[in-house]
């Protein structure tokens, strides 16, 4: 079969909608964790889609004063500064009615002829990012000017025929948006019921205990040092390539878990040699040992249930008690803004593992703490299992991707 006709954006029926730059652009005291529209980062744009976990806001007079980039449904979204070809879908089951990009990013929006979810689709396809990385400029800031978007070409078949490959995808992408719930919906419990039994202290046979100097009887107040071991990473030296090619030992850096948007943990970006792992300061861990970014982005925690090592961005935690595992991370979890102030540093914040070891933690009684690691772990485990359903959809998406762009089968 011969491949669909491409066309350039340029001569596709599209407009392509640049945010608001002019005096009216939001400073940062403007915004707000909550308001009336919420105003993108390109962080909030990763893997396809919106990442809506850590969001801002300006309010509606503010929103009133911009001109130009305001979302509409089945928008769809491009970033064009710094991380250059992320893309989302402004569907209707984005929770926000009011949204607004920031100065790096762009809006597409499809007209009559051209179907806005195939549109997405197109976007999404490794061909359309490689035409944005070719085009891209700059390297300490890489930019993807309007212009050179413009000149990007997509696979146009017939609209029929574009809505005909818009629903095939889109059967896969209704699985992952729908496992992305759940996921959701169980982190949410877990941490409803860490807050329930150790915060608000309403933990079963709550009744019939004293409380003494702010804590129930029997809880003890300890340096997270005495009650856990803690470990930094390393980073094998980038020159030498016997340190990588063909890596196969599983090595984090910070991305890998602000990116993954759950806590358990899949695979790594990039893998490393044994010889990699001996020449440097990285260590191996542990399976499911807690990992917690501890530089420039801090407090984003994962679990790999293989033995893994990580960069220097990171402080590792290996409980030292018994079934405590699940206690401690969503203790750590709990106190992500009091574990970003006690970082420092000037070019990038960092929380060493010295000031780390001496916070201190409140250990319930043996019973509690593992009746918690007994509920809070069946719990990881599901949305472990749904985390890697996701990932097979989306490689079962992506094969099928462009061999329905290249028309290579019926559809």
């Amino acid at each position: 079969m011969k491949k669909w006709k491409e066309e350039s954006l340029e001569q596709v029926n599209l407009e392509i909608i640049d945010g608001d730059r002019g005096d009216n652009y939001p400073k940062s005291h403007e915004f707000t964790k909550e308001g009336h529209c919420l105003f993108l980062n390109t962080s909030n744009i990763k893997d396809d889609s919106f990442q809506l976990s850590d969001i801002h806001f300006i309010d509606e007079k503010k929103d009133s004063m911009l001109r130009k980039g305001k979302l509409q449904r089945n928008d769809i979204v491009i970033t064009t500064r710094g991380t250059i070809g992320s893309i989302a879908y402004y569907h209707n089951s984005i929770p926000y009615d009011h949204i607004r990009i920031n100065s790096g990013m762009v809006i597409i929006r499809s007209q009559n002829n051209v179907d806005s979810k195939y549109l997405y689709l197109a976007f999404r396809s490794n061909y359309f990012k490689e035409q944005c990385f070719k085009r891209s400029s700059g390297s300490a800031q890489p930019q993807l000017p309007i212009k050179d978007l413009k000149t990007i070409k997509i696979p146009l078949p017939p609209l029929p025929t574009q809505q005909r490959i818009a629903a095939i995808l889109s059967a896969y992408d209704d699985l992952i948006e729908n496992n992305r719930r759940r996921i959701t919906l169980l982190e949410n419990s877990a941490r409803l019921l860490y807050k329930e039994w150790f915060v608000k202290f309403q933990f079963p046979g709550h009744e019939k205990v004293k409380v003494k100097n702010g804590l129930p009887e029997e809880w003890e107040r300890k340096k997270i040092g005495d009650i856990a071991e803690t470990v930094g990473g390393g980073t094998p030296s980038t020159v030498v390539p016997e340190y990588w090619n063909e890596g196969n030992i599983t090595w984090f850096v910070p991305k890998d878990l602000t990116n993954n948007g759950c806590l358990p943990l899949i695979d790594s970006e990039k893998k490393i040699t044994s010889l990699g792992l001996k020449k440097s300061s990285a260590r191996m861990l542990p399976p499911e040992t807690i990992l917690m970014t501890s530089r420039a982005s801090i407090g984003y925690f994962g679990l790999f249930e293989k033995e893994c090592c990580t960069n220097q961005g990171f402080i590792s935690i290996i409980p030292k008690l018994e079934n405590s595992k699940m206690f401690i991370l969503y203790n750590l979890m709990n106190r992500k803004q009091e574990i970003e102030l006690k970082a420092s540093g000037t070019t990038f914040k960092e929380i060493s593992k010295g000031i780390f070891r001496q916070m201190e933690m409140f250990i319930p009684n043996k019973v509690l703490v593992e009746e918690f690691e007994i509920r809070v772990y069946t719990i990881f485990k599901q949305v472990r299992s749904l985390k890697k359903q996701t990932q097979k959809l989306r490689e079962a998406r992506n094969i099928l991707l462009p061999k329905l762009m290249n028309q290579t089968i019926e559809v």
